[in-house]
């Protein structure tokens, strides 16, 4: 497991993007709702372009969804589902995590 942030790095109602792992491609983000850390690629399901079109700009203006920048599809946090855009019905790849004394850890393979 490597370390992707610590949890006090993600206030609560924010996400954060993070650079892929060494030797990897594609990044990650961070959304945090509460005590809940969701993490995924970042990267659409319907072209694979990064969700974010500024750094760690992930969320709709009023925090609900994940935003794709691309074609503005939108996805539930809690499960990266697709709700709305080219990619209805697919997911965002979700990374598991572990929380240990205030670090999120993520698989050293998360985002290859």
């Amino acid at each position: 497991m490597r370390a992707l942030c610590r949890l006090t790095d993600l206030p609560d109602g924010s996400a954060r993007g993070f650079g892929p792992a060494p030797g990897g491609f594609t990044g990650l983000f961070a959304v945090r709702q509460g005590d809940e850390v969701f993490v995924y690629v970042n990267a659409c399901p319907h072209l694979g372009t990064p969700l974010d079109w500024t750094p760690d700009r992930f969320l709709a203006a009023d925090g609900r969804y994940i935003v794709c920048a691309t074609h503005g599809a939108e996805f539930r946090i809690a499960d990266g589902a697709c709700l709305r855009g080219p990619c209805l019905g697919e997911r965002l790849e979700r990374v598991m995590i572990e929380i240990k004394d205030g670090v999120v850890l993520v698989p050293d393979d998360a985002g290859l």
